[in-house]
């Protein structure tokens, strides 16, 4: 008896020291800390869109994204350049394989150019942010940096979330 009791301790310790679905933790992070917020702000909701793409943590990532969510970008390697729109789910498959893709992922925002308030009541912000995003350390491919459009919205509960991306970037 007194085996499965020791037994029993080991399996409770191993769970909890041993997360096999975590995400592997960026060795060149630092003493960067990341938090997670309750989005109750839109800086809240830039918060955690860093952590979502340094941990690369999909759920996360699609809490932050309004059911009405589009993303809007150009095609820089079409002649003429072409739009890229594409809605929620597109959004979240696509962001999942680049988390996939990349060992390590490296997002920092570089702070807010623009904070506008759209609406009266304050429900609708458009935030301007620069951005500088590193894949694998920058080893194949070089550090991005860049300018990206959102507009939040606040939710029933004071949440906020994306209603718009638009990747402002020209690489």
């Amino acid at each position: 008896m007194k085996f499965k009791g020791t037994l029993y301790i080991f399996i409770v310790i191993l769970s909890v020291a041993c997360n096999p679905f975590a995400p592997r933790l960026d060795q060149n992070a630092g003493m960067h800390t990341e938090i997670l917020t309750d989005q109750s702000s839109p800086q809240d909701v830039m918060t955690n869109f860093e952590y979502a793409y340094n941990f690369k943590d999909s759920v996360v990532y699609s809490d932050l994204l309004d059911s009405s969510f589009i993303f809007v970008s150009k095609n820089y390697a079409t002649t003429p350049v072409t739009d890229i729109i594409w809605g929620r789910d597109t959004d979240i498959r696509t962001t999942v394989r680049l988390f996939r893709h990349f060992q390590t992922i490296r997002l920092n925002w570089g702070g807010t150019i623009r904070e506008i308030y759209l609406t009266e009541d304050s429900s609708l912000v458009e935030m301007k942010q620069i951005f500088q995003l590193t894949f694998d350390g920058g080893r194949e491919i070089p550090t991005l940096n860049g300018e990206a459009l959102f507009i939040l919205k606040e939710k029933s509960g004071g949440i906020w979330k994306i209603v718009r991306w638009e990747d402002l970037s020209t690489f």
